[in-house]
C-alpha cells in the first residue's frame, strides 16, 4: 500500500512537471530547444515507469479479483449444496416425526390397554382367576388356563417392550437428524458470513481497480501529451539545424573559397555567365567523388540527382522542386547554345548542373556518384536557368 501510494504521489508531482512544461515559453535556440528535449525525455521515462508500476498494481489487483469471484463462486455453490441438504434432513425429519408420532400413539395405545387389563383384574380380584382355575375339568385345564394367561400377559409385555424400543430408535434417529440440520444451517450460516465478507472485500477491488483506470488514462495522456510536445520541440530544432546549416552553406557558398580541380576551374571561368552562377557550378564541383544515395539531399553523405541540384541551390538561398521531373518545369526554358554555369540541364528521367564548356556535374549513378561529365552524353530535353 505504501509504493502505492507513493507511486500516486510521484504521479501527481510528474503530472505537475508535464502541465508545467506545455506552458513554458517556446525556445528560440538550438542549445534551448536540446535541453528542453532532454528533461522532456527524462520527464517522459519517469511517466512510463509510474505508468508501468500503475500497470503492475492493476494486473495485480485484477488478479486479486479474479481469485475473489472464484472464491465466491466456489462459496456460493457450497451454500447452494447445504441448502439442498438442509432440505433433505428437514425431510427425513419430517418422516422421522411421523414414524414417531405413530409409535408414540401405538405404545400409549398398549399402554392404555395393559392398563384397562390390570385394573379390570384387579377391581374383580382373584375370585375369577380361581374360579377359572377351580372351574377346569380337569387338571389339564388348570394348566392350560394357566399358560394362556401367561401367555396373554408375555404378548402384551413383548408388545409393550417393542414399542418402547421403537420409540427410543426413532427418538434418537430424530434427534440425530435435528443435530445435523443444526450444524448444516450453522455451517451455511457462517459460509454466508464469509460471502458477506468476500462481497464487501471485492466491492472495495473494484473501487480500488477504477481509482487505478482513472490514474492510468490520465498518466497515459500525459505521456501522449508529452510525446507530442518532444516531436514539435524535435521538428522545431530540426528546422533551427537546417536554418544553420543553411546560413553556415550561404555563407560558404558565398565566400568563393572551393576546393576545384585546377581544369574543372578553369572551364568553369571560361564560360561566359553571371558570377554567382559561376560560385553556383564552382560550390556544386566541390563535391565531385561524394556517393549517389536515391532519395538522398546531402551533398556530403549522398544525394540523388535532382536531390543534388536541389541543395545546391538551396545552399544558395532558392528552393527549386525536389524532383528531376518537376525541376523541368522550373525557373525560364533557354536554348543549349546559350547556357550558362548555373544553369539545370534537363534529360528524360535525370538532371544535371551545367559548368560551362560542354560539361556538367551531377550526381549520376550509385556505381560512379558525383561526377563531371559531357552535356550532350543524353539527349537533352530542356534547359532552365534559376537565376
Amino acid at each position: 500500500m505504501k509504493k502505492t501510494v507513493v507511486k500516486i504521489v510521484n504521479c501527481i508531482l510528474v503530472f505537475v512537471l508535464v502541465f508545467s512544461l506545455t506552458i513554458w515559453p517556446e525556445a528560440t535556440t538550438i542549445g534551448q530547444l536540446e535541453q528542453n528535449i532532454a528533461d522532456d525525455n527524462n520527464s517522459l521515462s519517469e511517466l512510463n515507469d509510474i505508468i508501468m508500476g500503475l500497470e503492475d498494481e492493476q494486473d495485480l489487483l485484477d488478479e486479486q479479483i479474479s481469485d475473489l469471484d472464484a472464491e465466491l463462486v466456489n462459496m456460493m455453490t457450497e451454500i447452494g449444496i447445504l441448502e439442498e441438504e438442509i432440505a433433505d434432513k428437514t425431510e427425513e425429519i419430517a418422516v422421522v416425526q411421523g414414524q414417531y408420532d405413530e409409535a408414540k400413539a401405538r405404545e400409549e395405545e398398549q399402554y392404555n390397554a395393559m392398563v384397562r387389563q390390570i385394573q379390570f383384574m384387579y377391581e374383580r380380584g382373584d375370585t375369577d382367576y380361581l374360579t377359572a382355575l377351580l372351574g377346569a375339568g380337569s387338571f389339564d385345564e388348570v394348566l392350560n388356563q394357566i399358560t394362556y394367561m401367561e401367555a396373554v400377559y408375555d404378548y402384551d409385555r413383548k408388545l409393550l417392550e417393542e414399542y418402547e424400543d421403537t420409540k427410543v430408535q426413532v427418538g434418537l434417529l430424530w434427534d440425530q437428524l435435528e443435530a445435523d440440520k443444526a450444524e448444516l444451517q450453522e455451517a451455511k450460516a457462517g459460509m454466508e458470513v464469509q460471502q458477506a465478507y468476500l462481497d464487501e472485500m471485492l466491492e472495495k477491488l473494484k473501487i480500488q481497480s477504477a481509482n487505478y483506470d482513472a490514474q492510468l488514462a490520465r498518466a497515459r495522456q500525459e505521456a501522449s501529451l508529452l510525446k507530442a510536445k518532444i516531436k514539435q520541440e524535435q521538428a522545431e530544432l530540426k528546422k533551427l539545424q537546417e536554418e544553420e546549416r543553411r546560413k553556415a552553406a550561404a555563407a560558404a557558398a558565398a565566400s568563393g573559397n572551393y576546393t576545384v580541380n585546377k581544369s574543372v576551374s578553369e572551364i568553369i571561368s571560361g564560360a561566359s555567365g553571371s558570377d554567382l552562377g559561376k560560385k553556383i557550378a564552382l560550390y556544386a564541383c566541390q563535391y565531385i567523388g561524394n556517393p549517389y544515395v536515391a532519395g538522398g539531399t546531402s551533398l556530403t553523405k549522398g544525394a540523388d540527382c535532382s536531390g543534388f541540384t536541389y541543395r545546391v541551390f538551396m545552399d544558395f538561398g532558392y528552393t527549386i522542386p525536389r524532383t528531376s521531373y518537376s525541376q523541368r518545369s522550373a525557373g525560364v526554358e533557354v536554348s543549349y547554345k546559350d547556357a550558362q554555369p548555373g544553369d539545370i540541364i534537363c534529360y528524360d528521367g535525370h538532371v544535371a548542373l551545367y559548368i560551362g564548356g560542354g560539361y556538367i556535374v551531377h550526381a549520376s549513378t550509385a556505381k560512379t556518384g558525383i561526377k563531371l561529365g559531357r552535356a550532350e552524353y543524353r539527349t537533352i530535353l530542356s534547359v532552365r536557368r534559376i537565376i
